[in-house]
């Protein structure tokens, strides 16, 4: 078993925090919890966490606190907000980034810190439970190198990338593709159902095809039920992470059709007050009545 140098805190405890507090519990680790709403740190609590009152308590005489909150501005009040990590002056230990935001964002929220890491986790709650999440991974190599000990408890693959920023920049990535492979799920079973076909037997053909990721075979057995409840990614943090790719783009100079398309149609599900659904609820969108996907 991997020895860390001290306690580990978990900020924010949503499907993968949540996960990932319970990992470290599960490896023998000392862990504190905060989260936004209190009542989240109760299971964990019992499981044998310190569930702290603000982020500044969480932090306390840890070696490394990750945060996994929604957003930027989460991020920030965490970091920089009345009781956060950073009010009272530097943390001495490992600033781990896992909330996905902007790649500048890390870079102006970290400031002058010298040990921060920002990751892109690829994976699901299972994999946070288990170990099992891939980890890309932006920061100074020695920083890296350091909080090894900590990634490796967490992931089956460690990647690093490069600068800070890296890591949001590949998890943006891949959310893109996560966006639009399943938008083009949702699409292509409406169009299945405007045209007579069977829905449910045309899941079942995508999902056994060639045609088929791993991500399209899961999600395709969420639209084949009609159940968008006990989200593994919310649909409102999709279009977020779209809108994110999108401004990268265009920073860039470049011009992405698909993924513009992609983060449209997601916001006007969100819109429509499907935004805490999960993200294959992006087919409420797509039909003239929303909620009509049973």
């Amino acid at each position: 078993m991997t020895r860390l140098s001290g306690p580990v805190a978990v900020l924010g405890l949503g499907t993968m925090g949540s996960g990932l507090a319970t990992r470290l519990l599960d490896q023998g680790v000392q862990v504190r919890v905060w989260n936004r709403t209190a009542e989240r740190t109760g299971p964990l609590a019992r499981a044998g966490a310190f569930a702290a009152a603000h982020p500044a308590d969480a932090v306390e005489g840890t070696s490394a606190a990750i945060c996994t909150v929604a957003d930027g501005e989460a991020l920030g009040a965490v970091l920089r907000g009345p009781d956060g990590i950073l009010t009272g002056g530097p943390y001495p230990g490992a600033l781990v980034c896992a909330s996905t935001v902007a790649p500048e964002e890390v870079v102006s929220l970290a400031g002058n810190m010298q040990s921060v890491l920002d990751v892109g986790m690829l994976g699901n709650r299972e994999h946070a439970r288990t170990g099992e999440l891939r980890l890309f991974v932006g920061g100074e190599k020695r920083v890296f190198t350091a909080g090894r000990p900590l990634l490796d408890l967490l992931g089956k693959e460690v990647v690093h990338l490069g600068e800070l920023g890296s890591g949001m920049r590949m998890k943006l990535l891949l959310n893109l593709l996560m966006g639009i492979e399943v938008q083009a799920l949702a699409e292509a079973v409406e169009l299945a159902a405007a045209t007579g076909l069977d829905r449910k037997l045309v899941l079942s053909t995508i999902a056994g095809s060639g045609f088929a990721s791993p991500v399209m075979s899961f999600k395709s057995k969420r639209l084949a039920a009609g159940r968008f409840d006990k989200p593994d990614f919310r649909l409102r943090l999709m279009a977020k992470d779209l809108m994110l790719a999108a401004d990268q783009a265009a920073e860039a100079g470049l011009r992405l059709p698909l993924a513009a398309a992609a983060a449209e149609t997601h916001i006007r599900a969100t819109e429509q007050g499907f935004g805490d659904e999960d993200c294959v609820a992006v087919a409420h969108a797509l039909t003239p009545n929303p909620g009509s996907h049973t």
